[in-house]
């Protein structure tokens, strides 16, 4: 079982910055793609970004493209999410996911760290 813990949510102005953090003690860290997703009052869980094994490969949805950069440190089973330029569109529940060594599908997620916008 891939257990995931983020941390890093908070209140920050419009415009501000947060850097969300998601570990895990599971030793095949480094061989899990992973993501993080976001879910605000009234909307459907959103995807926001994704990385490969490796780091190598990085995908963002369009509203946060050029604002938001996802990375990992395998050494140290950690996931990163810096949130720049953040809008009070941003707010909502952050979710660190794991796929499945080998998968594609999200398959082990975290249970959420607020980050809420302010305008």
């Amino acid at each position: 079982q891939v257990q995931l813990i983020e941390s890093g949510g908070g209140l920050v102005k419009a415009g501000g910055s947060l850097r969300l953090s998601c570990t895990t003690s599971v030793r095949t860290f480094s061989e899990h793609p992973m993501g993080w997703f976001r879910h605000a009052p009234g909307k459907e869980r959103e995807f926001v970004a994704g990385i490969s094994e490796s780091g190598a490969h990085v995908s963002y949805t369009r509203s946060v493209r050029g604002r938001f950069t996802i990375s990992r440190d395998n050494a140290k089973n950690t996931m990163y999410l810096q949130m720049d330029s953040l809008k009070p569109e941003d707010t909502a529940v952050y979710y660190c996911a794991a796929a499945a060594v080998g998968g594609e599908n999200y398959e082990h997620w975290g249970l959420g760290t607020q980050v809420t916008v302010s305008s």
